[in-house]
């Protein structure tokens, strides 16, 4: 029988070592996945408004890469009580998180999918849909589509 013989720094490496692995894993498998607005079966009735997710891009004159994202188009209307089926198909970027402000309504946008966000306004004025990683021209934005409702 072979015994082998673990100095104590070795072994409260390795305890160390399997509780991160632990965390880590219970972390990332715990941790939710990133919301979509779920998809719901459009009414005939209810009008179709398309978005997408567009990016600009540019090198300046001192080599410096610049990029700016943007919902397009950037202004949309609407009708007062109007139910609309807004479809925002994602084409730049991996994801959007985004809100509409003034509203309760949040949701994802990932690349190559499709978020519909059902929507029906009872007030009117202007709401702005914006993209939460793109605030700011810090953040290659300001990503802000408005929706206008008269």
């Amino acid at each position: 029988m072979r015994f082998y013989i673990i100095k104590r720094q070795y072994l409260y490496l390795a305890i160390i070592l399997v509780i991160m692995a632990a965390s880590a894993s219970l972390w990332f498998l715990r941790s939710p996945d990133a919301k979509t607005v779920a998809t719901p079966e459009v009414v005939e009735n209810m009008r179709e408004v398309h978005l997408v997710t567009g990016e600009f891009k540019t090198v300046t004159e001192a080599g410096k890469e610049i990029e700016s994202y943007r919902w397009d188009p950037g202004v949309v209307f609407l009708e007062k009580d109007e139910k609309v089926a807004l479809k925002i198909y994602g084409i730049n970027g991996m994801e959007h998180p985004f809100e509409i402000e003034g509203t309760d309504i949040k949701g994802t946008v990932k690349k190559g999918e499709e978020t519909v966000v059902p929507l029906q306004f009872k007030k009117e004025g202007v709401y702005r849909l914006i993209c939460l990683t793109h605030q700011d021209k810090n953040n290659n934005g300001p990503m802000i589509a408005y929706i206008v409702v008269d």
